[in-house]
Parts: C-alpha cells; structure tokens; sequence
C-alpha cells in the first residue's frame, strides 16, 4: 500500500515540486500559510489539509519547504505543527535551507516521539523545481532515504545520500558558496566584455563550451545580458542562506572572503529596493560601482 504524501510550503520552489508528485500519481495533501496558493494545486487534484497538525494526521511522509530556520520551526514544532498531528512511524523530510545545527536540534525533538526525518534541501532555482530535475542533497538514515526515494525521483534528477542528517544542510551552504561567488565571476567577466565593446552573446556562446563554463553561466549570464531579472531564487532567500554560510564558516574558522564580498554586493541592491529581484542581479552592484550597464 503506497503512503500518503503531505506537502507544506508551496511558495517559488514548493508549488513546482508539489505538482510533481502529483503528476507522478502520488495522492497529495498540502497546506500553505496563504491559503489562495493552495488553489493550483486543489485543481491538479490534491487536497488541502486545515493546519500542519491535520495534514500529518492525514499523511505518512510529510515534506516541509519553507523560507528560514523559523518558518520551519514554526511548522514542524508550533502549535498546531507537524508534531502535534504526526503518527510514531512518520517520516518528516525537510526541503528548505535552514542551518544544519537547528536541522539536528529538530530532528531530536521528531526522535523523541517516533518520528523519522531527512534534510533534503534543492538546488536548481524554480526551474528545475517546475520540471523537476532539481539536485536534491540529503541527510538522515539510509533506510528512510530509501523510503522517500520514490517521491525525490518525483522532483529531482540527481538525488545524493550526502551522510548523516544536518550534512543535506550543510551540503547546500557549500552548494550557495559555489552559486554566488560563480556569478561575481559572471558579473565581472560580463562588465569587462560589454567595455571591451563585444557581442555579449557570441562571447557566451565562446566560452560556455570550455573550461569556464557553468550552470549559473548559461542560464543566468543569458538572462543578466537581455536585462531579464525574474527570480529563479530571489536576492532576499539568498542572503538568508549566506548568513547561514557566514555563520557557519565562523562557527568553523573558516574564511569566507567572496562570499562576505557577495554578501554585501547583494545588501547595496537590498538596501536599493531590489531583493525581490533574481540573485544574478548581483551583475547591478557590479554596474552600479562601474558605471556601465551590460547589454543596455
């Protein structure tokens, strides 16, 4: 008998994930805190539960993904959470991005009362959440990893068992680390070809076939040039996951100097109203400081 899938949190990443496992024939029931969300998913044939509390109770498997370490908080251990409703035996598996200190701390608290749980945080921008072929790092035991396989395989390509649960967190931060400091590289290498007077395009095209090629090079470098700023994941979400970066990397003695630097690029453009914006708009700090604009 197959188990019953619950879905919190339907926001940018949420929604496409969510739509996933239904369309892979899996019987869904979702919550949002803004209940008009929850409508796209109602008419793809999912159900909609009344709390966190009453979707647990309805569901054996239980995905959260959700904005910060609160949110989660708040969802799996609040009142009318996730633990009040859940059976001995469940599985929680949270998608968010959240420190992997806290991950841990919850996880224990789950433990107390029976529950299973898996950090399983994305990477792959609302893209890959939307077709599902997102990258999906996870943490926790190997036998619940087997048991949420089926619904990964729903919304990811490449599913990693990373190690022990807290490491699916930490994974993503070493992930956000190679995310931004890669798009400084674009910005500054976009900045110096549209000086230099060359076809933004056919320099793309030039270099993202060999050694300097990347993900965020080919999707979000194409999009910096024709001025497209539409979150794939929005500025504000990125420096939360940096300050879980930054504070890690404290808590371990480790430098973090392009991130920091990426940091505060990202807080000029917060600070100027653009957080809403997607993070390759970091290319604006970058412009901003030169002023030059690439393909304007």
């Amino acid at each position: 008998m197959s188990e019953r899938v619950g879905f919190i949190g339907l926001g940018i990443m949420g929604r496409g994930m969510a739509h996933n496992l239904l369309k892979a024939g899996f019987a869904v029931t979702v919550w949002n805190r803004t209940a008009a969300r929850m409508d796209a998913l109602l008419q793809a044939g999912a159900t909609a539960a009344s709390s966190p509390a009453d979707l647990a109770r309805r569901c054996d498997v239980i995905f959260t993904c959700v904005s910060d370490t609160p949110d989660v908080e708040a969802v799996v251990l609040g009142e009318d959470g996730v633990l009040a409703g859940a059976q001995a035996g469940a599985l929680v598996v949270d998608m968010s991005t959240i420190s992997p200190e806290a991950t841990r701390a919850l996880a224990a608290k789950l433990a107390e009362r029976g529950v299973y749980f898996l950090d399983a945080p994305v990477s792959g921008g609302s893209e890959g959440a939307a077709r599902g072929t997102l990258s999906i790092m996870v943490g926790g035991e190997a036998e619940q990893v087997a048991r949420a396989m089926p619904y990964f395989q729903a919304m990811g390509k490449t599913i990693t068992h990373v190690g022990k649960v807290g490491d699916g967190q930490a994974v993503k931060l070493v992930n956000q680390i190679l995310v931004v400091v890669t798009m400084l590289g674009v910005s500054e290498a976009l900045l110096f070809a549209q000086a230099s007077g060359l076809d933004l395009e056919k320099t793309l095209q030039a270099v993202a076939g060999g050694a300097a090629g990347s993900w965020m090079l080919s999707n979000r470098g194409t999009q910096a040039i024709a001025r497209d700023f539409r979150p794939g994941f929005t500025i504000d979400l990125q420096q939360k996951d940096l300050r879980l970066v930054l504070e890690a990397a404290d808590q371990r003695g480790v430098p973090a100097i392009a991130t920091s630097l990426v940091f505060n690029l990202y807080r000029t453009l917060q600070q100027a109203g653009l957080g809403h914006e997607g993070n390759h708009a970091l290319i604006k700090a970058l412009e901003r400081l030169a002023g030059i604009t690439v393909g304007g």
